[in-house]
């Protein structure tokens, strides 16, 4: 055999055997599993609630990435884990002081402050606090500093009232007992918790109506409202929109977080957010962080290439096309703007028709007892949501709209809920009744 044979055979078996791995470490690659870690909250709390609908969700449609929850005792813990490698993702407030390798990946959902206090507390404004006693959740959590903020600007000092840190079961524990006046947290807007403390005391809350003030120091903050009706719809509690101060909650990762894997987990929270609005309808919400709502964390490079997806191969693909745009943009600015009001028209008649529709079904429900009628409304009322998750998905209902009507349609299956309860009770007083007449005749027959 001839040296230059030898030598051609030999590199084409080279050339084979590089492939060959390549193309197994790409196999590999794809097949091999990837476990994380979420750092969340407080077992049962929003935090990790939140932080179990998105492991299934990525789980479900990428089973090699497996997450596992894992419980914290709030936002600065999950800061510092995440700082200390010891978890790759975690759930954090706007508001925590960020660690120099904290990268963001998307913003969540808004978290406002919620104080909730006894009506005999006589507590009325947030300058009533003076003197009574207020439950805070655990240093180093959100909520906790989240307080101390709110006290500063209205130059409330330690001293002037009793304070303790507590769990959110031993808050509950001893607002309803009587221990303290007041409870502060910072929680999303709707939460469970707030809406089965109302339910079960008596309690009343209030306002605080300086967020513009307050954004002057602390810029991250937001303006909010909870609308009326929130907690309860009959009678409305709180019995008028109330204003608020509101954080965003964020998805964090590390620096130092694979942008391909980071690309990857943001892409699923994007693009199967419908099955992530299934378990937490505050998912609509998930939007991309940018400068303007002072994060004080960079975005992720893996995050930013998700964003920024499409920039690229649209630029190379339509640069002629985008030339021609450029020429004639003057006369078109007039048709893109009166089309921008029609649209803008049409998706809010479109929320509008769904809000009547809601609102039509809480008369419906208010007036009847019937516990099949109460089924069919409330299947009803589950439809009604399906198409307006889809219309907001196809932008033919805006993000404000979408949340108008989360509010509206919470108060309608809370009415549909009471009235199943009222009618049930008295079904079971009726056959009750029936049975007590049935034993009473059988007795005068003997």
């Amino acid at each position: 055999m001839s040296r230059k044979l030898i030598a051609s055979v030999s590199i084409a078996v080279l050339c084979i055997a590089i492939t060959g791995g390549a193309i197994w470490k790409l196999i590999k690659e794809k097949n091999s599993t990837i476990e994380l870690k979420l750092a969340t909250g407080s077992q049962g709390g929003d935090y990790y609630n939140f932080g179990t609908a998105i492991q299934r969700v990525i789980f479900k449609n990428e089973p090699r990435i497996q997450v596992q929850v894992i419980p914290t005792n709030g936002a600065d813990e999950n800061m510092q884990l995440l700082h200390d490698g010891k978890v790759q993702f975690a759930l954090v407030q706007n508001d925590t002081p960020a660690k120099p390798s904290a990268r963001a990946v998307a913003l969540l959902y808004p978290e406002v402050f919620h104080l909730v206090a006894a009506q005999k507390s006589q507590i009325q404004t947030i300058f009533d606090l003076k003197g009574k006693r207020i439950a805070l959740m655990p240093k180093g959590s959100g909520s906790y500093n989240a307080f101390w903020i709110l006290a500063q600007h209205y130059d409330l000092k330690p001293t002037d009232f009793k304070w303790f840190q507590m769990t959110p079961e031993q808050a509950t524990i001893a607002f309803r007992s009587g221990q303290v006046d007041a409870v502060f947290r910072t929680l999303a807007i709707g939460n469970s918790w707030t809406k089965e403390l109302l339910r079960t005391t008596q309690a009343r809350m209030i306002p605080i109506d300086q967020a513009a003030a307050m954004r002057i120091s602390y810029p991250y903050l937001i303006d909010s409202t909870i609308p009326k009706g929130t907690y309860k719809a009959i009678p409305a509690v709180p019995n008028e929109n109330l204003p608020t101060v509101g954080v965003q909650a964020a998805l964090i990762t590390n620096e130092n977080i694979s942008p391909q894997l980071v690309k990857e987990i943001t892409s699923i929270l994007y693009e199967y957010r419908h099955d992530l609005v299934k378990v937490e309808p505050k998912a609509a919400t998930i939007s991309q962080p940018d400068i303007g709502q002072n994060l004080g964390v960079a975005l992720h490079q893996g995050a930013r290439d998700y964003y920024d997806r499409e920039k690229p191969a649209f630029l190379t693909e339509n640069a002629e096309v985008i030339a021609l745009l450029m020429s004639v943009v003057t006369l078109l600015v007039s048709s893109v703007w009166s089309l921008r009001s029609n649209v803008l028209a049409k998706q809010k008649n479109r929320a509008d028709k769904y809000n009547l529709q809601i609102l039509a079904l809480i008369e419906t429900a208010r007036k009847t007892d019937d516990k099949e009628e109460l089924d069919n409304l409330r299947q009803e009322l589950f439809q009604i949501f399906r198409k307006v998750v889809q219309d907001w998905d196809n932008d033919r209902i805006s993000p404000e709209s979408f949340q108008s009507f989360a509010f509206s349609w919470q108060v309608a299956i809370n009415t549909i809920h009471h009235k199943e309860i009222v009618a049930l009770n008295k079904s079971n007083h009726s056959q009750n009744f029936g049975t007590q007449f049935s034993e009473l005749k059988a007795t005068n027959n003997q």
